[in-house]
């Protein structure tokens, strides 16, 4: 099997990710972080795509890797129309929908964009996405917000919460469809989801200002005050949106986005990073405690996940307020990447099927 290459693509909010698999061998991998001074070179997410796909064409040539070789290009899969999970061929009217950001604009729109360019380069070469972030379970009664205006949507870190999922399934020597888990992506967006026997029935929307803050996101805010917000022409539309996402959570509160930058700052006896590192914990572990009833108290497992999981301050203070309800395990970082090769190569090796995106 090693001679199927894949490349692997996950632009996040704060980072861009990519690997190069010689079957389910992981050859190079690397993460690209960007501050916000770079990403505030560009108006819109879709405006970072020469940017970002620059600096992983260029790595691969400095790593001196025979780019045309690699025939599987697998990116993360954007703000498209909401799909069943699995992997899906690249066409053009994903590539429309992730452009136009017809749910959204978020990091992830750019992986197929991306993935599909390099395919273009190449030969014979192929782009996917799979498990992408509109990977859409929920049942129906978590769709009603409150007002038939508004529909509460499927936007999460479907990738990272379904492989973390299924990695402690296999470390406990059980199946994924039989358990149910609380599963917490930490990163520059947060989301909590309710597993129910590999089906994510409950999950906060983390790109649209639902759920706990985040580095750079603001989650729930309180309904009445951003009313009149927004009409007190103070701000602008796209700068109230940017309050949302991209500079609400800790941009907001401490004019930055590196959480390990806060928990220097907390170690060092700033009161308003601990303070602000804290309220995230908090918010977190009452976003577990709503996970935990809507799966009725029956919770194998809380597992905590993604870039913020590797501080230890964070994770413990999570833990003490959330562990009754069920065991809690750390799955520091993010296995997008690999989840991502593996689906890849169960296309390479015709375990499955790509899906056709819907028209």
């Amino acid at each position: 099997m090693n001679d199927i290459r894949i490349l692997a693509i996950n632009p996040g909010s704060t980072s861009t990710k990519f690997a190069v698999y010689f079957g389910s061998e992981c050859k190079l991998k690397k993460t690209l972080r960007h501050s916000i001074e770079d990403l505030s070179l560009y108006e819109n997410i879709i405006d970072q795509f020469e940017f970002r796909k620059g600096l992983i064409i260029d790595a691969l040539v400095e790593e001196g890797f025979d780019v045309d070789k690699i025939k599987y290009i697998i990116g993360r899969g954007g703000l498209t129309y909401p799909l069943k999970s699995g992997v899906y061929l690249v066409d053009n009217r994903m590539l429309e929908h992730a452009r136009e950001g017809i749910y959204g604009q978020h990091a992830s729109n750019l992986g197929p964009l991306i993935a599909d360019y390099i395919a273009l380069q190449i030969p014979g070469a192929h782009a996917y996405v799979a498990d992408p972030v509109v990977v859409d379970e929920l049942e129906d009664i978590a769709r009603f917000s409150g007002h038939p205006e508004f529909e509460r949507r499927s936007i999460f870190h479907a990738l990272n919460q379904k492989a973390t999922a299924r990695i402690h399934a296999n470390k406990i020597g059980r199946s994924y469809e039989k358990l149910n888990l609380i599963v917490v992506h930490l990163g520059g967006g947060i989301s909590v989801g309710a597993h129910q026997k590999g089906k994510v029935i409950d999950v906060n929307n983390a790109l649209d200002g639902e759920g706990p803050f985040s580095p750079e996101r603001s989650g729930t805010l309180p309904a009445g005050q951003l009313i009149e917000l927004c009409f007190s022409k103070r701000y602008q539309k796209d700068e109230i949106r940017r309050m949302v996402i991209g500079e609400g959570g800790y941009v907001a509160y401490l004019g930055t986005n590196d959480a390990r930058e806060v928990e220097e700052r907390a170690g060092n006896g700033n009161e308003l990073a601990r303070n602000v590192q804290d309220a995230l914990g908090y918010q977190v572990a009452k976003a577990i405690g709503e996970m935990a009833v809507v799966l009725n108290g029956y919770v194998d497992a809380i597992l905590l996940t993604g870039g913020l999981a590797f501080n230890e301050y964070l994770t413990k203070y999570i833990t003490s307020k959330v562990e009754f309800i069920a065991g809690v395990y750390v799955y520091p970082g993010e296995d997008e990447l690999e989840a991502l090769a593996a689906n890849a190569l169960r296309v390479a090796t015709g375990e499955i099927e790509p899906l056709k995106y819907p028209n």
